[in-house]
């Protein structure tokens, strides 16, 4: 009888079904009290939307400081999420370790700080990742061909393909203009409205909100989470049938990697000091108009951001790159910065040319760290820092927990 023929360790290594991480089992006890924190903390900072302006005055005079219970909870979710995930890590081995050593010793973090904020370290940084990364990809595809899978690599063309179907339906449907036809089409004005004191469908519970303006963006938050995430996450578990922790979802090691992070939310955060005294990022920002209404305004706001945020980088860092990398190896950063730079168009010029910059960034550190949480929090943290610059530039912070109705 013929031998069987015995596979390289390098191709069952990338073939194997992925297991979980040996502390994975011990996350869900921090993950899931924090995942049901922050998505009950969401729905409280929401609900409120879909209330006529006598039910929002009730909830607010029984209930004044639920929105600071409601941001509480999402920042607890938050911290408990990163302590429970730190420890589910991703089935790929870990990035060249050999390397990796080079940059968790203190003498090149002072020389981030003492060279104007790694100006004369991140390209040397970038750099080697770039190569490291080509490396691992040709050992994969070596390992893919090892493995008999010697045919087409669809991945990159599917995924891009399915990336830019999202791109559209966004574009053409998830913006507010496509809300209001909604709620014209299921709620017309009739010429009675005028003296009805309530609202009588859901429909025209939107048109009558109080909080008009943040629906618009609950629409807007809500089809970028199902576009940039829901969508690519449901292809990676239907039809390429792998792991989303694979695809950037992974927080091992998240804390050692916290100080590159944190470092470059400092030069941004400089940046964005700046910039704030520019009138065209002081009418640009925040999007939702009423954010200086109250303390509620805003933190509904800041929370439907951040949910796009979130969804965003997972789309652009982690569905793209992960399912790219083994066949284009580093260039997949490049191919995702154009799209990703195409998304910022309509803002600020300064902005716009600063996101190919961070998403080359941003784009190296994902893949090295197989992860996009630090992306995403740095994400955030900017752009509540830059709402917070441009109200305190113009009408000032909110002084009130709940809109004067």
């Amino acid at each position: 009888m013929a031998r069987a023929k015995r596979r390289p360790a390098t191709a069952a290594k990338i073939d194997a079904a992925p297991g979980p991480a040996p502390l994975a089992r011990l996350s869900w006890p921090f993950a899931l009290p924090g995942s049901l924190l922050i998505t009950a903390g969401a729905a409280v900072l929401v609900y409120p939307c879909f209330l006529t302006r006598s039910q929002v005055r009730a909830l607010y005079e029984t209930a004044s400081y639920l929105p600071l219970l409601a941001v509480a909870m999402v920042f607890a979710g938050i911290a408990l999420a990163i302590v429970g995930l730190q420890r589910q890590g991703s089935s790929e081995p870990p990035f060249s370790e050999v390397e990796e050593a080079k940059y968790v010793r203190w003498w090149p973090r002072i020389r981030l700080v003492l060279f104007p904020f790694g100006l004369y370290y991140l390209p040397l940084y970038c750099w080697e990742s770039w190569m490291e990364l080509d490396r691992e990809a040709a050992r994969e595809r070596a390992a893919r061909l090892a493995a008999g899978k010697t045919g087409y690599d669809f991945r990159p063309f599917v995924a891009f393909i399915v990336g830019a179907v999202c791109l559209t339906l966004m574009e053409y449907f998830g913006h507010s203009p496509t809300l209001r036809e909604l709620v014209d089409y299921f709620d017309p004005q009739p010429a009675d409205r005028l003296f009805r004191l309530e609202p009588e469908t859901f429909w025209g519970v939107v048109r009558a909100s109080p909080f008009r303006g943040l629906t618009d963006f609950v629409w807007w938050s809500g089809w970028r989470v199902l576009g940039f995430f829901l969508i690519p996450a449901l292809f990676i578990k239907l039809v390429l049938r792998e792991r989303l922790a694979d695809y950037g979802l992974a927080t091992a090691g998240f804390l050692k990697h916290a100080w590159i992070y944190g470092l470059f939310f400092l030069v941004v955060l400089v940046s964005v000091v700046q910039v704030s005294f520019d009138a065209s990022f002081n009418t640009y920002y925040p999007f939702y108009r009423d954010a200086s209404r109250s303390w509620y305004d805003f933190w509904a706001w800041e929370l439907l951001y951040a949910a796009q945020f979130f969804s965003l980088e997972f789309f652009f860092r982690g569905f793209w790159l992960k399912a790219a990398k083994r066949s284009m190896g580093s260039h997949a950063i490049y191919a995702m910065v154009v799209p990703y730079c195409m998304i910022h168009f309509g803002k600020p010029f300064l902005e716009t040319l600063a996101a190919i910059l961070a998403g080359v960034v941003l784009g190296t550190l994902a893949l090295r760290t197989r992860s996009i949480w630090s992306g995403f929090l740095i994400h955030v943290s900017v752009a509540i820092s830059m709402d917070l610059a441009a109200l305190a530039q113009t009408t000032g912070l909110p002084d009130r927990w709940w809109p004067a109705l």
